[in-house]
């Protein structure tokens, strides 16, 4: 192994060992609940909201330690609340975070409140997609993510070339996120072929572009907070926001696209 290799731990492939394990930890842990779903699929939303919630916190606000913890339960108890009151009118407290943690003392406020309400939507819209459209939609949904992640990894550190948005995301290149395009029509098919509606095969790559955008904003955040991970809980990954960004894009579109059309997905 060459000098800047060791230096760089194991060169491009360096964290590979790191993210696998915690990937494979992961898909134990979200394949559990996701196959349980009801209260124990809202329980892993709920802590993953506000664990997100709190990191978006530190990094707007890096010496308000404390204020990001309490905005942290707070989401999730918004979050749970919100779950179990099971009305319209309940949705409007998943304002609340964004609308609060603006008021406080923080760097880039706007770009807080509308992350965070971000977060609280996704976080709501994951629960009730399981809830209203079973097994096989969250399954599609979190397969798009992880297929065009994991193929956009490999075909980026392999091709390289161009990159994509070099300003705000340097490692990412065209070749990986085509490549996620790709990956997330192979998924579509896929589901289509157990059932699915045929728009399945187009959907798929469109919430993979939401999904990359959603870590693109993410990258953003950080660059403006100059740090490398939202946090170091996940080892490989950094923090949870740096795992679960994309899907927090993909599934905002989603909820979208299912206010314009029926979603191609058996319900219940």
């Amino acid at each position: 192994m060459s000098a800047p290799q060791a230096a760089n731990g194991g060169g491009r492939w360096g964290d590979l060992r790191a993210r696998v394990l915690s990937a494979v930890a992961m898909l134990v842990l979200g394949a559990g609940a996701i196959w349980w779903g009801g209260l124990i699929f809202a329980e892993l939303a709920i802590v993953v909201s506000g664990l997100m919630i709190w990191e978006l916190s530190a990094m707007t606000a890096p010496v308000r330690k404390f204020e990001a913890r309490v905005l942290g339960v707070l989401a999730a108890l918004i979050l749970a609340a919100v779950l179990w009151l099971h009305s319209p009118w309940a949705i409007g407290l998943l304002f609340l975070p964004s609308v609060i943690g603006a008021l406080m003392q923080r760097r880039d406020r706007a770009i807080y409140a509308v992350y965070a309400l971000g977060v609280m939507l996704a976080g709501y819209g994951l629960v009730a997609l399981r809830a209203g459209h079973g097994l096989d939609a969250i399954t599609w949904i979190i397969a798009i993510v992880v297929v065009s992640d994991i193929s956009g990894y490999f075909a980026g550190r392999t091709l390289g070339g161009p990159k994509f948005w070099p300003c705000i995301s340097p490692k990412k290149t065209w070749s990986g996120t085509i490549a996620g395009w790709i990956g997330a029509a192979i998924v579509g098919w896929i589901f289509v072929l157990f059932g699915g509606g045929h728009a399945l095969i187009w959907l798929s790559p469109l919430l993979a572009f939401a999904g990359q955008m959603g870590d693109i904003a993410e990258s953003w955040i950080k660059r403006r907070a100059s740090i490398k991970d939202s946090s170091h809980l996940i080892p490989g990954h950094g923090g949870v926001m740096d795992r679960f960004d994309a899907l927090i894009g993909a599934v905002l579109m989603l909820l979208l696209i299912a206010q314009i059309m029926p979603l191609p997905l058996s319900e219940g």
